[in-house]
């Protein structure tokens, strides 16, 4: 019922993690970026950005013809609302575990990503940046820990929220932060990390974990496009 144009990045990992949670049968296209995959014009039919993840659903609710979504938060927020499940459909709670949704994406993705880069993939080690990069992705962690001090998950019951937000701590010490200085947040990853989908989405990824992206024929794919690269 749905392709899922896929690579093993913290995006991509959201949307395993929401369909191994519902059950709702997809097939996995492999999309290396370190390879240039992302920029193949099939691809960029469905994922004008050039980014995964993106999914084309061929049994779309309206019965017409097959919908693509792409943007991993778009992706979640269209399949949620497709099976009825992982967010209330109305009022308060609906805006909690989409005020949550728009955190990770505006907040916590860019700044891990950044952490990410400066500190392991930039050809130069720039002290200002890794250390600012490093201390937004702290405080970020500190939110997100106090506000678990007194629910389960980030908007009460388990959402598109949770799940967005897990596969940007799973690399937590890749981003130089310690899950036991944020005990709520630990508590949380940990319940995460035990869920039967979340261990089989991560399986599914193994299959792919042997291919390298730092390299410098992927640095180049990955970090040196610019407006240039759209318009031809």
């Amino acid at each position: 019922m749905i392709d899922l144009y896929y690579w093993t990045t913290p995006n991509g990992h959201k949307i395993t993690l929401f369909l191994e949670e519902v059950g709702l049968p997809y097939t996995i296209v492999p999309i290396n970026i370190g390879k240039g995959d992302q920029f193949q014009p099939e691809f960029l039919k469905i994922a004008p950005n050039n980014r995964i993840p993106a999914i084309v659903d061929r049994a779309p609710a309206d019965g017409g013809e097959p919908i693509s979504v792409f943007e991993s938060g778009a992706i979640l927020l269209y399949l949620a609302d497709k099976v009825g499940q992982l967010i209330p459909k109305e009022g308060r709670g609906r805006t909690e575990v989409l005020q949550w949704l728009f955190w990770q994406m505006g907040g916590l993705g860019p700044m891990a990503g950044q952490n990410h880069h400066f500190s392991h993939y930039a050809p130069e080690k720039i002290p200002y940046a890794i250390n600012r990069y490093v201390n937004e992705t702290g405080r970020l962690y500190a939110v997100l820990d106090k506000r678990l001090r007194d629910r389960e998950f980030v908007a009460g019951e388990y959402s598109i929220a949770d799940i967005a937000i897990y596969p940007w701590i799973v690399p937590y010490e890749q981003q130089s932060q310690k899950l036991e200085d944020f005990p709520q947040l630990q508590r949380w990853f940990e319940a995460i990390k035990a869920r039967p989908a979340t261990i089989r989405a991560y399986e599914k990824a193994a299959a792919f974990r042997d291919q390298v992206l730092n390299t410098e024929a992927a640095r180049q794919l990955l970090f040196n496009q610019s407006a240039d690269n759209v318009q031809r």
